[in-house]
């Protein structure tokens, strides 16, 4: 069994237990999670389609010397570096952000320089500090939280390499 049939499985499975749940709560419960779930299931395919084609589009834009020069295998620190700061230079969701890193994959980057982006980009992405968390948290806080936060992409590359191919 593939891992990802796996990872289908257990969620489908979580899905229709919180879904059986909710029917024991009560059919209008069970309807109105039902309907709410659908309506964002709707709102976010285009997203996703967005995203997935996107990125196909970014990958066929894109020539491969230039991924594989600045984010490749070869390029060391200074392709961790760039990879960090492009990833919190990256605005957009997961879709976004999951789908550039897989097409970095694709297209020739190193893994320490791609786990490096998508690390960055979950915890520095520019656009979601300054629309979200700076409203939500104190601005002291959040630039706090940043700082303390720096390290993790360069150690999550430095533990990559260390370890090798995945």
């Amino acid at each position: 069994m593939s891992a990802a049939l796996l990872i289908d499985i257990l969620l489908w499975g979580s899905a229709l237990a919180v879904g059986f749940i909710a029917y024991r709560q009560g059919p209008s419960v069970l309807k109105a999670s039902t309907r709410e779930g659908a309506m964002d299931f709707i709102n976010i395919v285009p997203r996703i389609a967005l995203g997935v084609i996107g990125s196909g589009y970014i990958a066929a834009v894109i020539p491969q010397e230039i991924i594989t020069g600045w984010l490749g295998p070869d390029s060391g620190w200074l392709g961790v570096l760039t990879a960090v700061l492009a990833g919190a230079a990256t605005p957009g969701g997961p879709v976004v952000g999951f789908s550039i890193g897989a097409v970095a994959l694709k297209a020739g980057g190193g893994p320490p320089q791609v786990i490096a982006y998508v690390v960055a980009w979950a915890l520095f992405a520019f656009q979601r500090v300054l629309l979200w968390e700076i409203p939500f948290m104190p601005a002291k806080f959040v630039w706090f939280r940043a700082a303390v936060s720096l390290p993790f992409p360069f150690v999550a590359a430095a533990i990559a390499m260390a370890i090798g191919k995945p």
